[in-house]
């Protein structure tokens, strides 16, 4: 008997027939091709030839270039928008421009070795070329799903780990106490970061309806981004876009201080549906102009290369020289797990490494 999903039957005149996927009319339509046999044996040995020179056929005739475009088409509902951005311009700015006519047994594993000498020769760094590699990779495996051609030895490159610019506990101070200056909503919305380590997409979309006073916690549930608009048929177009934190454990509630309570008592806004940076409803400041609002005010302070996320590590540092519980921290963080929180966010300042020696001290030594 044949096995299930074989497509292999015993015929009334007593041959046996085998059934495979021959190809596919214009509409759509699913061709099947035929192979006849007086025994079971025989007639799988002749259907695993047939599929065979489908396979051959199909590699002779595609280029990968457009396994790449397949790819992309069933990626599109499947992950949020700004990951298919990132995805849709890796595939045509790396990928497809030097793979896009090779046949996919072309792309071996030496072609890629090549391909990622390449890019790192050409000044990009070892952590982007990893995330190309990863998106050939799965273009890879579809390409292999569909034709049966062999797998391919992706190595990825050695990520050589940077120092975060972490802010110290002087130039905190000089910042918080810059930032306290005044009324500014967006002074003090950037206090309420380096006092919460909400990422710049979270405070950009933090409207007051997220943030309960008397609760005394903030839920974050969303973010915002300035994404390429792929429909307006030009590279050079962008749009603002609120959407879904950046994962679930993205959302998240984060308990309040003292003094993040006190703040958003200073700038709290009767609108609930306000967003908190502006207090209005229909305006907003993005990422990108609340990164040029930072340098503006660190440069006035004398604090030199600071990005907003660099607020989120010296938070994280803070918190660990105080004793925090490191899943705590990286719950309020929002991070998928306590040793991303240890592997990325947590610096430890020389003076607290003084501080932890001296607890030596306590066992004689």
């Amino acid at each position: 008997m044949s096995k299930r999903g074989e497509n292999i039957y015993k015929r009334k005149d007593g041959r046996w027939e085998g059934r495979y996927l021959h190809s596919h009319n214009a509409d759509g339509k699913t061709k099947f091709g035929y192979v006849y046999a007086r025994s079971y044996r025989e007639v799988k040995e002749k259907l695993n030839l047939a599929k065979q020179g489908i396979t051959e056929k199909a590699e002779k005739s595609r280029l990968f270039g457009s396994f790449c475009d397949d790819w992309l088409t069933l990626s599109r509902n499947r992950v949020k928008e700004s990951t298919f951005v990132k995805y849709y311009n890796t595939v045509n700015r790396h990928i497809k421009p030097h793979f896009g006519e090779y046949y996919p047994k072309e792309v071996t594993s030496l072609a890629v070795e090549g391909f990622t000498s390449l890019l790192l020769s050409g000044g990009l760094s070892a952590k982007t070329v990893k995330d190309i590699l990863i998106v050939l990779q799965a273009i890879y495996k579809y390409c292999q799903e569909e034709t049966g051609i062999r797998g391919v030895n992706i190595v990825f490159p050695k990520e050589e780990r940077k120092e975060t610019r972490v802010m110290t506990l002087a130039e905190q101070q000089r910042l918080a106490a810059f930032l306290n200056e005044g009324t500014d909503t967006v002074k003090l919305g950037i206090l309420l970061a380096l006092l919460t380590g909400m990422r710049i997409g979270e405070l950009c979309a933090l409207r007051w309806e997220n943030i309960l006073l008397d609760e005394r916690i903030i839920k974050i549930s969303s973010t915002m981004q300035r994404l390429q608009d792929l429909g307006s048929g030009g590279e050079a177009k962008t749009k603002i876009v609120v959407t879904e934190a950046k994962s679930s454990r993205s959302v998240r509630v984060i308990p309040m201080s003292d003094n993040a309570v006190s703040i958003c008592k200073r700038i709290e806004c009767q609108n609930k549906k306000a967003f908190v940076l502006t207090g209005s409803a229909e305006a907003y400041i993005e990422p990108r102009a609340l990164q040029h609002r930072l340098l503006l005010y660190t440069s006035e302070c004398g604090i030199e290369k600071v990005h907003f996320h660099t607020l989120r590590h010296t938070f994280a540092t803070r918190c660990v020289e105080v004793g925090f519980e490191i899943k705590t921290l990286s719950e309020i963080l929002g991070h998928s797990s306590a040793k991303i929180t240890l592997d990325r966010y947590v610096h430890s300042s020389l003076e607290l490494k003084r501080l932890n020696m001296q607890k030596l001290a306590a066992v004689g030594l």
